[in-house]
């Protein structure tokens, strides 16, 4: 079956449907990843956005259980890969990638000229696009294509209630059980399966609860990564900034990081195509020691309208942009980056160790 993704400024990339037979729209990013499109696909960030993953082979290792996945559903609004396998080889597989995407109703196209559009992307940034499979087509205006950086997201992609994780196993070092407190903007599951098997509780709420005004005690606050504009999650900007006041320990990750800087009183500007994959470099400020890191992220945080309190912690290798900022008196950290993996490098899960010393 044929179809199309349609850019914002009228270009086409044809292709073959192997997903659901549906129109979607939204923003169109890319991926330079190798492996992990279980993981990218149900990671909450991509909420809102039609993913494009630059390896040229997918599906070719099928689709895993549910304890797999970063979420309980694939988020993305639809899919592009230039070669798709529909005979997966692997022990773990549970369903091909294209039956996984048409029982979730998401469309997907292969046999699109990837290194094109990537290079296309690159060169004028991300846009919107829309998927057409066969003759349909989305009765609406370019302009009227959905953008995730128009709306606050969160609501779409957080908890709905309190839930409880872990409460450190009786043969952990941390004697005293600590209860972190995870705001979910969209939080990967392998954050909270990374701070359990550290010794301690998670207590996972709703992006705009107010922890100082919870009915449970806890000793530190972690920003979950999530999808969408930071500066639309007032609520939680607003929550994370009384937080601080209190200087109780926090931890940022991704959008959580922007979160946080934007609560101190700094600023977040949007990259022109953002950061996705599974290979970045960034630079440790402080030890000059490089880690390569899973990044996923269309925003950044501006170091120039931090505070003197704050300083650059790590750096993208690539262009130079923030990943990191830490206070220097109090205990706030947060990276741009995830330290959790999932898909990807593990060489940032020694920062979970440095936030629970501090707490």
């Amino acid at each position: 079956m044929h179809g199309k993704l349609v850019l914002s400024d009228g270009t086409v990339f044809l292709g073959q449907s192997f997903g659901a037979d549906n129109v979607s729209s939204g923003e169109v990013v890319f991926n330079t990843g190798m492996v992990g499109y279980p993981e990218s696909l149900t990671d909450p960030s991509y909420f809102g956005q039609i993913l494009v993953l630059t390896y040229p082979l997918q599906g070719n290792y099928g689709v895993p259980k549910k304890v797999f996945w970063e979420s309980g559903k694939i988020q993305v609004k639809g899919l592009i890969v230039q070669n798709y396998i529909d005979h997966p080889s692997h022990f773990e597989s549970q369903k091909t990638l294209g039956d996984w995407l048409k029982a979730e109703g998401i469309p997907a196209l292969q046999g699109v000229d990837t290194r094109m559009l990537t290079t296309k992307l690159r060169q004028h940034g991300v846009m919107l696009g829309r998927i057409e499979i066969k003759d349909q087509r989305l009765k609406i205006k370019n302009d009227e294509i959905y953008d995730p950086n128009s709306e606050n997201i969160l609501p779409y992609v957080s908890t709905k209630k309190v839930e409880v994780y872990g409460t450190g196993p009786s043969t952990s070092l941390r004697v005293n059980k600590k209860n972190i407190v995870l705001i979910d903007c969209g939080a990967k599951e392998n954050i909270i399966k990374s701070l359990i098997k550290r010794g301690v509780k998670v207590t996972l709420v709703p992006w705009d609860l107010d922890p100082l005004k919870a009915d449970f005690d806890f000793d530190g606050v972690l920003i979950s990564n999530g999808p969408g504009d930071p500066k639309l999650a007032t609520e939680t900007i607003e929550n994370v900034r009384q937080v601080l006041k209190k200087g109780i320990p926090t931890l940022g990750i991704c959008l959580g990081s922007q979160i946080l800087a934007l609560a101190a009183g700094g600023d977040t500007y949007k990259l022109k195509f953002g950061h996705r994959g599974q290979n970045q470099p960034v630079l440790d400020q402080s030890s000059k020691k490089a880690i390569i890191t899973s990044q996923n992220h269309g925003f950044a945080v501006d170091m120039k309208s931090m505070g003197k309190d704050w300083i650059e912690w790590f750096v993208n290798l690539n262009d130079g942009t923030n990943e990191g900022i830490r206070h220097t008196k109090k205990p706030f950290m947060a990276v741009q980056f995830h330290p959790e993996a999932s898909p990807g490098p593990t060489e940032g899960g020694y920062l979970f160790d440095e936030f629970l010393d501090y707490v």
